[in-house]
Parts: C-alpha cells; sequence; structure tokens
C-alpha cells in the first residue's frame, strides 16, 4: 500500500494480503466524539476517513489564536470519575498536560454576605464515602447549620437513587431538592454551584435523572471521584495536534474545512458520503456532529421519529477574557457567590502570555440572558464584579478585554430530555450516530462524547463481525 491508495473512495484497491478487502468507515464530525470513534475502529484495522468542517480538530473543547496569545474557545474541566475522557487523554499522549487534582479542593468566594466577603472551601478529606465531605460541608461557611444538615441528609437521599430510573428524568432537579428540604440558598451555595458547571442549567431547569448522574457518580461514588482534573496547555494541543499525531500513526484520512453534503445507499448496500469534489464510499459511517446536523443528514427510516431530535434544545455558553497588566489572582480557580461572576480560571501560562500581566477567563454556564450582549455592555458589568471579588484587581489596568460566545455549547438537560436521546444504532445498518447528546446517561460533557465514540465504534465493529474490548471493559 502506498500513500495515494489513502484517497481510493472504495473497492478492490483496499485489500489485505490474500485477497480480504479492509472494510471502511467515515466519522463525520471531528469533536471528541468523532476523534474517539475514528482512534477505536483504526485500531480496529478499518480504513477511516475523518470530516470536520472547522479548520481544526477538537470541536467545542479547542484552541484558536489571537495575537500571540493561544486562546481555548472555553473552559473545559474534568473530574477523576470521568475515566472515558481519562482515556482518551491517556491515548493522544496528554494525561501529563491535563493533571488531576490530588485531592478536590475548590475555593469559594462569597462577595455579599452582610460582614464583607468570606471564603469557603469544599474540600474532601481521605476518607470513605460519604464521611469524605464531612468536616468541609461542617465547616462550609456559606451555610447556616441547618441548611448543612438538611443538605447532607438529601445527599443520602440522593444516593439511593438510580440515575437510570426514566422517572427521575421526568421530573425537575429543583422541584426535588424542594421536597427534600432544601432553602434558596443552599440551593444557590452548593446545588447550584456544582450543578450549572456540570449540567449548563439552573435546578429548575434541570432533568433529576442527569443531575442524579452528577452528583452520584461526582460526589458519593467514591472519594477521589469529584478530584479536579484541567488543561496546562491550550485545549487545541490536546484535542488537535495530539490527536491529529494519534491518527495519522493509525493512517486515518484526515479532511479539514469538509462537510458531509449527503449520506445515500449505495447499490451494493454500502453506504456513500458526499463531499464537496469527491463521494466516499463506506461499510460504516458515524454521524459526529450537533443533532441538528445530524437529523439534516440522516436518511429516510434511519429513526422512528428524527424529528424528536429537532426537540432537543440547547444551552449557550460564555466566556469572558481578561487580561491584566499585574498579577490579580494567586489561585488557579475559584467559584464565586453574591455576583454574576460564576468561576474564574487562571489562563496565563497556558495562553503563552508574555510579560507582566495575568489573563483570567470567567466560565459563565447557563446564561441566556447575555450569550448576544455587545462586548461593551459585558465589560461594564464583569470588571466591577472582579474589583469586588479581587481586591488587586481595582487598581490593575487592562490590556484586553473579549468574549467568546458558544450559543448551542451543550444540549440542554431539560427534564424529558432523556426519551429523545437516540443510541448508537440505528435502523439503517452501518449507520451509527455519536455525540454527548446520544444516550450515553451523562450531561454534556467531554466524558459523555468519549463514551459515545466508544459506543458507536463498539456497534459497528460488532455489525462487521469484529471482535471489540470496550477501553473501560465495561458495557458500551
Amino acid at each position: 500500500m502506498t500513500a495515494d491508495d489513502i484517497r481510493v473512495t472504495g473497492g478492490a484497491a483496499d485489500v489485505r494480503g490474500h485477497g480480504e478487502r479492509r472494510p471502511r468507515a467515515v466519522v463525520v464530525g471531528g469533536g471528541l466524539a468523532g476523534l474517539t470513534s475514528a482512534l477505536q475502529l483504526a485500531e480496529a484495522g478499518l480504513r477511516v476517513t475523518l470530516l470536520e468542517g472547522r479548520p481544526r480538530l477538537g470541536g467545542l473543547a479547542t484552541s484558536f489564536k489571537r495575537g500571540d496569545l493561544t486562546v481555548d474557545n472555553g473552559q473545559h474541566v474534568y473530574l477523576r470519575c470521568c475515566t472515558a475522557y481519562s482515556w482518551f487523554l491517556d491515548r493522544v499522549d496528554g494525561a501529563h498536560l491535563a493533571p488531576v487534582q490530588p485531592r478536590l479542593d475548590v475555593p469559594v468566594l462569597d462577595v455579599a454576605h452582610p460582614r464583607g466577603p468570606r471564603l469557603g472551601r469544599l474540600r474532601r478529606d481521605a476518607l470513605p464515602v460519604p464521611l469524605h465531605l464531612a468536616r468541609s460541608l461542617a465547616t462550609y461557611p456559606h451555610l447556616s447549620p441547618g441548611e448543612r444538615a438538611s443538605v447532607a441528609r438529601a445527599a443520602l437521599a440522593l444516593k439511593k437513587l438510580d440515575p437510570a430510573d426514566p422517572a427521575l428524568d421526568g421530573i425537575d432537579f429543583g422541584t426535588w431538592l424542594g421536597r427534600h428540604g432544601q432553602s434558596a440558598r443552599a440551593v444557590e451555595a452548593l446545588w447550584d454551584l456544582v450543578g450549572v458547571a456540570t449540567l449548563n442549567a439552573l435546578a429548575p431547569h434541570a432533568s433529576m435523572g442527569l443531575a442524579a448522574k452528577v452528583f452520584k457518580t461526582g460526589l458519593l461514588s467514591d472519594s477521589g471521584a469529584a478530584d479536579i482534573g484541567w488543561a496546562r496547555v491550550p485545549l487545541g494541543h490536546l484535542h488537535d495536534d495530539l490527536a491529529r499525531k494519534a491518527l495519522d500513526d493509525l493512517g486515518v484520512r484526515i479532511e479539514l474545512r469538509t462537510k458531509a453534503e449527503r449520506i445515500s445507499r449505495t447499490g451494493d448496500g454500502r453506504w456513500a458520503v458526499q463531499v464537496p469534489g469527491e463521494t466516499l464510499e463506506a461499510d460504516a459511517v458515524v454521524l459526529a456532529v450537533p443533532h441538528r446536523e445530524t437529523r439534516e443528514l440522516l436518511p429516510d427510516g434511519a429513526l422512528d421519529d428524527p424529528d424528536r431530535l429537532l426537540d432537543i434544545g440547547t444551552a449557550p455558553i460564555l466566556n469572558v477574557h481578561v487580561i491584566y497588566d499585574r498579577k490579580v489572582l494567586r489561585r488557579p480557580f475559584f467559584a464565586a457567590l453574591g455576583t454574576p461572576v460564576q468561576w474564574v480560571f487562571d489562563r496565563t501560562d497556558s495562553s503563552g502570555l508574555t510579560g507582566p500581566g495575568q489573563y483570567l477567563a470567567l466560565s459563565q454556564s447557563a446564561v441566556h440572558d447575555e450569550i448576544d450582549e455587545p462586548v461593551a455592555a459585558l465589560r461594564e458589568r464583569y470588571l466591577p464584579e472582579l474589583e469586588r471579588l479581587l481586591p488587586a484587581a481595582r487598581g490593575a489596568g487592562v490590556r484586553d478585554f473579549f468574549v467568546t460566545r458558544e450559543r448551542t455549547a451543550t444540549f440542554a438537560p431539560t427534564p424529558g430530555v432523556g426519551r429523545l436521546r437516540p443510541g448508537a444504532r440505528t435502523h439503517a445498518p452501518g449507520l451509527y450516530l455519536a455525540g454527548a447528546w446520544t444516550a450515553t446517561g451523562w450531561p454534556a460533557t467531554m466524558e459523555g462524547a468519549v463514551r459515545s465514540g466508544f459506543s458507536a465504534a463498539g456497534a459497528a465493529l460488532s455489525a462487521l463481525g469484529r471482535h471489540y474490548d470496550h477501553p473501560l471493559q465495561e458495557a458500551a
């Protein structure tokens, strides 16, 4: 085989020794779901082509250049319990570039307390569940003693739930919290503090099933499950540069700035994927694009009611980027209460910022009312809030201020969304779905995206009669 053979669109040239034809696969979409599918299919010996409409891989978890800076289009973190994403990092040789905290430790600053700003911490001890959080909860200054006790009771009730129970998907997290004695303050200072960042929705707008998945898996499954990891390098280095190398090493053909225009059956029962200037034939096709784009590409009969995909809503995420002329934050990150600011991260080193100064990124989830506001209005709102939170910012100069907006950053985790999320298999043999919006059991996270890639690849390989060892040694 020569390098030119990679661009053959199908047929007789695609053979191994002894006349065995190597199956072909086309993966549409180069986000984490598509990257995972492509890696798994190529490792199983398929000849894989990966199509991505953007100029880079990584989907919504990547980076771009702004002058001399490398900017992540959004702040992404993961937890120790995110075993699929951890597998991905290992697979692309990037785990050391996105390490996890030794132990969960989240500074939480409340600037609206009547007696002035108060700093609390959510951190764990080296004790078994649920004792690992007992001391932190008992000393958490943002709740009263009665609220702390009610939180503990609600956590024990939540631990008994099965996140996969369809009945939980039909109610909202806020209603459940109210039934279990949670005050408005407890919701704000604890449940929403975690939930908004992981679900991209406030408790009244979040499926109880997805909320149970987040809290039971992250806080109540293992003492170290919620330890936080984040990239110390640009996301693009992990999800584009390193992922591209891993794919290249497997011989995957990568086509950037290339969108699938149409998917149809061939006369011999295979698939034809139409792209500008070429038709790619494949034995298996994985659609790893957003659900609305998937609906446009699905052939007739692939799903019972494909228009149900359009009933899956979307939720925005806004990222506010501020570069100061001096250091104003000593911690790598913190969460905030009593202010529109949600989470603040120090991105100075990973961005390549040179000279004196500090680069802070504010990650703002579920901001439906702000996502389209002008930059000037956002600047007027957020710079004073940062000065409230960070006294050192009050005399600092602002070298740059800009925003990145993802209007459809995630699927909306609303009650009832579970019945709308399809699995990896379709009614069309050889056509599979991947993406964080599919039925992974997880909310819209990097973990869910990678898991969906496992499911799609496993289904494709099984249909082709190939053995598939799930990387996590669990059901795909």
